[in-house]
């Protein structure tokens, strides 16, 4: 995982022997996060649930397009079930999410879930944590239909800045964090040159949340 200053690539190994049961959210948790993502970011149409989880639950919530937000959202559901291993002063509580086109209804298998996903595990498994600015190489394109190789961690753009945070009725907060796909020459500008060169590429080709699946690379 590459840190969010750039200053090269960390490499995790597993605390875990095999199959974890996955900590699950308190109802007042999983009340708070579906409320938050219908007020933010639209009603939630229907919801990919997991049934057997390790470590954490990775539900993802799908939203309907609405006139403001004419596409869907994917929220987890299940990743701040436990905190992660972080620093001192940061939220050890956070979900991710990503949007794809209006008619696209995701599926289990569709990449962009897989991704949610496996980012929703990754600091449990690798008792690390997840915040703006961190990249996660693929090594690889995740089908071979889309370019994306890896995700850049990013605050979201489009929404009001509240949207970002998730307040639970006990005093728990948990940071809602966007995954931008990115192509391989922007996941290698990223640990190369570091988070303010990939910023400045990201702004000037106008790139957010949103995701365009048929986006080209901004470097080639």
């Amino acid at each position: 995982m590459d840190e969010a200053r750039g200053s090269g690539v960390e490499r995790h190994e597993s605390r875990h022997d095999g199959f974890v049961p996955a900590a699950g959210l308190s109802s007042a948790a999983a009340d708070a996060i579906e409320r938050h993502v219908e007020r933010y970011l639209g009603p939630v149409e229907y919801v990919l649930h997991e049934f057997v989880s390790h470590l954490v639950e990775a539900h993802v919530l799908v939203t309907g397009p609405t006139a403001d937000r004419p596409y869907r959202s994917l929220v987890t559901a299940g990743m701040s079930g436990r905190p992660m291993t972080v620093p001192d002063g940061v939220n050890p509580f956070a979900e991710v999410m990503t949007t794809v086109p209006a008619a696209w209804s995701p599926s289990p298998e569709d990449w962009p879930v897989r991704v949610l996903k496996q980012v929703a595990r990754l600091p449990h498994e690798y008792g690390t944590w997840v915040g703006e600015w961190h990249s996660l190489p693929n090594g690889e394109p995740y089908t071979p239909d889309t370019p994306f190789a890896g995700v850049v961690v990013a605050p979201m753009v489009t929404v009001a800045p509240e949207a970002r945070v998730i307040h639970v009725g006990d005093g728990t907060a948990i940071d809602l964090l966007a995954l931008v796909p990115l192509h391989p020459a922007e996941v290698a500008l990223k640990v190369d040159r570091g988070t303010q060169a990939l910023v400045e590429v990201l702004d000037e080709g106008g790139v957010t949340e949103l995701l365009d699946p048929d986006r080209p690379s901004l470097l080639d």
